[in-house]
């Protein structure tokens, strides 16, 4: 058993080698008790072949998954008692109703009653509906049926793989709030998406993989932090300012501005600002430096980058799936 009661899955060394390639290069990883896991990573990375051995689909080269302090090449039952899982979209059986599918579903895990049936139905919001017919549902009553199915036998851990693909913006909306519903209930959540907007706003930690390996892993707003932000320097006269900036250590000057202005005022402060990357603590010391020096200085602008930005630096520009 783990020593750490709050990590729910340990990740360790984990590879993966397919026909002497070497697939899943040593990535590691932990996912604790009651947060929201974002797995991100570009076309052919090796998320999905993580993700199958994960649930023990497929076993690994080298390496350790620990769940719920079980290793599952080791103690498989054991461990995947600990997980529930949708890959892709849930197999569900449009001609029965949803309590059908659930009573098909629940057979196959050992002790699952009736009432843990209508607990997960409530769960997910789906008792007012869980009588009908599932070809009925729409895609995101679909997506919540697969969920209870996989919390059916009470796991620790849920994995969702692309969980809001090909919904709309409210549905997007509602499953998002349903997955911070039960991360606060002290469900833990490891959640692949490829919508970068959405990881940020959901997850409170995030893995990015890339060639089979994971290059960064983090808190999101430390890793966005740990990268620096984009800073504008509103400075006259122009050219000392840019002069200044570029021999200052820790800054690295953006030659152009890709926001595009919404007025003409914009536009003239685009024409008179310096567009910068640095982290906002060195802000202070660069302003004296650049006031000690007659520069005026009229306006500093942070921007902090987005995950998407991060994403693309950290994966030098991959395109993600």
């Amino acid at each position: 058993m783990s020593s750490d009661p709050s990590v729910v899955l340990s990740v360790n060394g984990l590879k993966k080698k397919i026909k002497d390639k070497l697939i899943i290069k040593g990535v590691s990883f932990d996912v604790r008790r009651g947060e929201i896991f974002g797995f991100l990573g570009p076309n052919g990375s090796g998320k999905t072949t993580t993700i199958r051995m994960l649930v023990g689909l497929i076993r690994p080269t080298e390496g350790s998954i620990m769940l719920g302090g079980y290793d599952i090449t080791k103690k498989p039952t054991e461990a995947l008692r600990h997980v529930g899982c949708i890959v892709e979209n849930p197999e569900l059986y449009s001609y029965l109703t949803g309590w059908e599918n659930l009573e098909h579903f629940a057979r196959m895990i050992p002790g699952v009653t009736a009432e843990r049936i209508r607990e997960v139905t409530e769960i997910v919001g789906l008792d007012q509906r869980i009588y009908d017919k599932v070809r009925t549902y729409s895609l995101g009553m679909r997506q919540r049926l697969g969920i209870a199915q996989a919390l059916l036998g009470s796991p620790s851990l849920l994995i969702l793989d692309e969980p809001t693909n090909g919904l709309d913006p409210q549905g997007i909306k509602e499953m998002r709030d349903f997955i911070r519903k039960l991360a606060s209930e002290g469900l833990s959540l490891f959640v692949s998406s490829h919508l970068l907007s959405e990881i940020q706003q959901m997850c409170d930690r995030v893995a990015i993989i890339s060639h089979g390996s994971v290059i960064a892993v983090g808190a999101v707003d430390e890793l966005l932090r740990q990268h620096g932000s984009t800073v504008r320097w509103s400075a006259e006269p122009y050219e000392r300012a840019r002069e200044l900036l570029a021999q200052a250590e820790g800054v690295e000057l953006v030659d152009s501005v890709h926001e595009s202005p919404d007025s003409d005022a914009d536009a003239e402060t685009n024409r008179r600002s310096l567009t910068v990357q640095m982290n906002e603590e060195l802000i202070p010391g660069l302003n004296e430096r650049l006031v000690a020096a007659g520069i005026r200085i009229s306006g500093i602008q942070i921007v902090n980058p987005t995950l998407e930005e991060l994403f693309l630096r950290v994966t030098e520009g991959e395109k993600i799936e």
